[in-house]
């Protein structure tokens, strides 16, 4: 089993999620749930996925007061996926109670929590013009992985072009998760800060999170195992 290529279930439906995985012979493969899924068909999802073998990304990048981000933590941390998430913009204290619910609501200690920096869809003119946070993209980016690392976070959401970077700042074991991965024949569609999975292998990327080059390719399992041979491999 790889767990390192997660496919983004960017479904509306678990039904639709299903089919598609049963139809491209992707079973048991790592998967990320997001908002738009999860939101839809609650924690009986997780159940399904844990039940037909698939390791899980829960990405609900949590983000309020710290006291409700660890109480809604300790009941996710029940769920016993493989990662979960919080903005790192929620700051030290919110990262660490989160830390704290995700201890006290699991009877695993597996779970990995990782923080987002900067979402990919966003660029310096954004970061700079609209949310006046002042300085290059990378920069930002390194300064809430170490925050997050202090906080006690086990890694960070980035995109692929900062991960050498926090891997200098917080070191080799640190996690980087990077979305915005395409293969060099798919749309870049609404994110900005993307890479191939050879780019990301030579920069420092641990888990890539794959959506449209898999789901909207012509041959979804030929591109799943494309981008696994990319990165591992090292080879285009």
């Amino acid at each position: 089993m790889n767990n390192k290529i997660y496919l983004a279930l960017d479904f509306p439906t678990w039904k639709e999620a299903e089919r598609f995985l049963q139809v491209h012979q992707l079973e048991r493969i790592p998967v990320k749930v997001g908002m738009e899924l999860f939101y839809r068909e609650g924690p009986a999802l997780i159940e399904k996925l844990k039940e037909k073998g698939h390791p899980i990304f829960l990405d609900l990048k949590l983000h309020d007061i710290p006291t409700t981000v660890m109480r809604a933590m300790a009941n996710l941390a029940s769920m016993e996926v493989d990662i979960v998430n919080v903005h790192a913009m929620g700051g030290s204290e919110m990262i660490k109670r989160a830390k704290e619910g995700l201890i006290k609501g699991s009877s695993s200690p597996n779970t990995k929590l990782i923080a987002v920096t900067v979402l990919t869809s966003l660029d310096k003119a954004v970061m700079n013009e609209e949310l006046h946070l002042s300085g290059e993209v990378e920069e930002q980016v390194v300064r809430l992985a170490s925050l997050s690392k202090e906080s006690g976070a086990d890694g960070v959401v980035c995109s692929v072009h900062e991960a050498n970077a926090i891997k200098t700042a917080c070191g080799s074991s640190f996690l980087t998760v990077t979305p915005g991965i395409r293969l060099e024949d798919s749309k870049q569609n609404d994110q900005k800060r993307i890479a191939t999975p050879h780019f990301a292998k030579m920069n420092g990327a641990d888990i890539l999170v794959v959506g449209r080059s898999i789901t909207k390719a012509i041959n979804p399992r030929q591109a799943y195992d494309q981008i696994i041979k990319e990165f591992e491999n090292g080879s285009k």
